[in-house]
């Protein structure tokens, strides 16, 4: 079965559920993956999370039932999944922009959210340069941010340019003392809230060691950075690159691009699917005529 297909399965069965309770591994079995696999593999795709997509056409259709039914608003509330009045009463007017109560006027306002319907156009004959490599245990330095939204979402492009051109003192500071200038920008801990996204650089052990040695450094403010260490354990990566990036920062959709292209034909036509480890984008910057960015997509053989 290929993803576009087991996708759509898994919505349908999403949207035959809308009243119940719904297990997310029972929904990523219709596709016959794991939970995780699917819900990364549907915010990649589909730019939202799967609770996203669930509460918005719950919330659609009460607002339906609510302007067209006599129904009570607990009885709605409960049967979409809200174990409270209060509760379904703010996440309606988050969603519709009124109160449950008013929905009941003439002339008002109500948001629809449509059912999903997969379309993708995927026709293959597509040359990807690769290679798969497992990578040891890794210990990168560097800061993080908290990024709402899905990580390829639209939220990501703004929110990855502001942390980019707003902590320029940082980046100089860890290139200076990493290796290379190569830089390791992380997305991990993913939850329907957000994720972490760590901009970083490898440094050898005695650099990372002594960052906060004033001795070594002759500053008296690397504390105040806010820097952390994170560990990327040993895992096997597919890694594709891009590029003739003419920017510092390699264009956002392009990248977008190639994950798309990577998860619906290259993986399936090759066996593998998304691990649970962290994802990464690697920054080659110098020299500037052959910059370029490597994505790092953490694999693992289909059982």
């Amino acid at each position: 079965m290929d993803w576009i297909t087991g996708l759509q399965k898994a919505v349908d069965y999403i949207e035959d559920h809308l009243t119940e309770t719904i297990d997310y591994e029972k929904v990523a079995a219709q596709s016959f993956s794991s939970s995780y696999h699917f819900q990364r593999v549907f915010s990649i795709l589909c730019g939202f999370t799967v609770g996203e997509y669930i509460r918005n056409r719950r919330l659609s259709l009460a607002g339906t039932e609510l302007a067209t039914s006599g129904a009570k608003v607990l009885d709605i509330a409960l049967k979409y999944g809200y174990v409270s009045p209060d509760s379904f009463a703010k996440a309606f007017r988050n969603f519709h922009g009124i109160l449950p109560s008013q929905a009941r006027e003439n002339g008002s306002m109500l948001r629809s959210y449509s059912r999903l319907v997969l379309n993708f156009s995927l026709e293959g004959g597509t040359l990807m340069d690769y290679r798969i490599e497992k990578k040891p245990e890794m210990i990168l330095t560097g800061y993080k941010a908290h990024f709402t939204g899905v990580p390829y979402g639209k939220e990501r492009e703004h929110q990855e340019e502001q942390l980019f051109v707003t902590t320029r003192g940082k980046q100089w500071f860890l290139r200076g003392a990493a290796r290379n200038m190569d830089a390791h920008c992380v997305i991990a801990n993913i939850t329907e809230e957000g994720y972490d996204y760590y901009y970083c650089h490898l440094l050898d052990d005695w650099e990372r060691e002594n960052l906060y040695n004033r001795e070594v450094t002759g500053v008296d403010f690397v504390e105040d950075l806010g820097l952390e260490n994170i560990v990327i354990p040993e895992t096997t990566y597919a890694i594709f690159e891009t590029s003739d990036v003419k920017n510092a920062i390699c264009d956002y959709f392009d990248l977008l691009n190639l994950r798309i292209q990577v998860l619906t034909e290259w993986m399936p036509e090759m066996g593998f699917q998304l691990k649970n480890a962290p994802e990464l984008a690697v920054y080659h910057w110098l020299p500037k005529a052959e910059r370029k960015v490597q994505i790092w997509m953490p694999i693992e053989k289909v059982r």
